[in-house]
């Protein structure tokens, strides 16, 4: 209750501030739109929209009636919406705009990850992340990416099924491709345990991202948050241990990430706060890549069919048991190209989100300091008049990507903050879709209609149910 008194006044505030400067000298309006009601603002009917799988039509209705350049109140903070690929230009360029995470965000995660921080320490966190996510350390990832996904192809989760639950398997799968290439966590047996506590306590923790920030017993914030402290005391556990490696010449900074940062000087909550935020981004956002890419291959045979095709071909040029090399994923174009449609149809982030460290102006409108910045992806990558026919999936569109407008398509975001785990994501994608196209058939379980809601990332009924058989 204090919370919700104290948000109220600091809007208040703010609009009183912005009225007296109105007053005192000229400047551009503020954006048309609405508050909505005190402290709920747009918050709920936007979180019941994505929750019904219903986000894109919303924001399509509010751009109807208010434009391109529109204010709204989210989370209780005044927010100013850019749609367009101008506003993706804005948001990626200005220098007053600076990443900002939502409350529920920062209490799961952590204040202090590569996403909140900015100028020299952005840059020294950021570089400390690419030493094992940049192309060249990508492609000393591919063996073990391949084993890793052989393995649980394997496994009881798909060998010798007849349905898989798509989703929850390749969290799985993901989440293990990362601890091992990144993390270098083994597969002993007090690794394997760490492995599977980190995985079960991120399940949960991920729930709470957009859930609104009410820390009261039996609220699934306060659930959600107990996982993330659990989390983070594994990670500590972690940290301690490769400390210890380290300072005993067990180890070097190049073994992981985890310890490069230790090496580079990172405080512990730092790294925790980091590592905490790279699990999400390293295994949740691929785990849907690749969950709506089955999707959308089962209801278009035809770029199934090329799929298939392509990666047969690599397969015939392999011995029995070799591995994929980095040359083989060079050939997988199309494959590549209908998991950028996948992420033009579903991205796996809604929106992207700033904050305005000073005044600003855009598209003839003023947005003031300290208001949030958001920016829908949708708003350009449903666009007909840049993508035709926007609903249907179409994977040629992405043959030739030189052909996309700038700032129509921003999965991975832009600028000097573009994700540096893009690479990373696409060598997960292609080694993983090789092998279930190569050994399985599938198509959607009967009773599965391959629906799908925001929590907040898009997560499919019933996990999208799917019968599959060998080839």
């Amino acid at each position: 209750m204090v919370t919700a008194v104290v948000t109220f006044l600091a809007v208040a505030l703010a609009s009183l501030r912005i009225l007296r400067t109105s007053s005192s000298k000229k400047m551009k309006p503020l954006p048309p739109g609405s508050f909505g009601l005190p402290l709920v603002g747009q918050t709920l009917s936007l979180l019941r929209a994505l929750h019904a799988n219903a986000g894109e039509a919303w924001l399509t209705r509010w751009v109807a009636a208010y434009g391109p350049v529109t204010r709204l109140s989210f989370f209780g903070c005044p927010t100013a919406m850019l749609a367009g690929a101008s506003g993706n230009k804005f948001i990626f360029s200005s220098a007053a705009l600076t990443p900002k995470a939502t409350a529920s965000m920062s209490r799961m995660v952590g204040r202090r990850t590569i996403r909140d921080v900015s100028g020299d320490e952005h840059r020294r966190v950021r570089a400390m992340m690419a030493q094992f996510l940049r192309p060249d350390a990508c492609r000393r990832h591919v063996a073990a990416m391949d084993a890793e996904v052989r393995r649980h192809l394997d496994g009881g989760q798909w060998h010798g099924k007849a349905t898989v639950a798509v989703m929850p398997a390749m969290k799985d799968l993901t989440f293990d491709v990362m601890c091992t290439a990144l993390f270098r966590l083994g597969r002993d047996g007090k690794s394997e345990a760490v492995r599977r506590e980190l995985s079960t306590e991120f399940q949960q923790l991920v729930k709470g991202i957009s859930v609104i920030p009410m820390d009261l017993p039996f609220t699934s914030f306060r659930k959600c948050l107990a996982a993330s402290r659990r989390g983070r005391r594994a990670v500590a556990g972690i940290i301690q241990e490769r400390r210890v490696k380290l300072e005993t010449g067990q180890s070097s900074a190049a073994d992981d990430v985890v310890t490069h940062m230790i090496a580079e000087g990172l405080p512990d909550e730092e790294i925790i706060d980091n590592v905490m935020f790279l699990m999400i981004a390293a295994h949740d956002t691929t785990a849907a890549l690749l969950t709506f890419l089955i999707r959308y291959l089962d209801t278009n045979r035809e770029a199934y069919d090329k799929v298939v095709h392509e990666q047969e071909e690599i397969a015939r040029c392999k011995e029995p048991d070799e591995p994929l090399s980095w040359e083989d994923l060079s050939k997988m174009r199309y494959t590549w190209a209908a998991a950028l449609e996948t992420l033009r149809l579903v991205p796996p982030v809604f929106s992207i989100l700033r904050k305005a460290t000073a005044d600003i102006e855009f598209g003839g409108y003023h947005i003031p300091k300290g208001w949030q910045v958001i920016q829908p992806m949708s708003t350009t990558q449903w666009d007909a008049a840049i993508f035709p026919e926007p609903g249907r999936f179409v994977p040629e569109r992405f043959e030739d990507t030189s052909a996309t407008p700038p700032f129509c398509f921003i999965p991975f975001g832009g600028g000097p903050r573009v994700c540096p785990g893009n690479e990373f994501a696409r060598v997960e994608t292609l080694v993983t879709m090789h092998y279930i196209v190569t050994r399985f058939k599938w198509k959607l379980a009967p009773g599965c209609d391959g629906s799908y809601a925001r929590f907040p990332m898009p997560y499919p009924s019933q996990g999208l149910l799917i019968d599959i058989e060998p080839r």
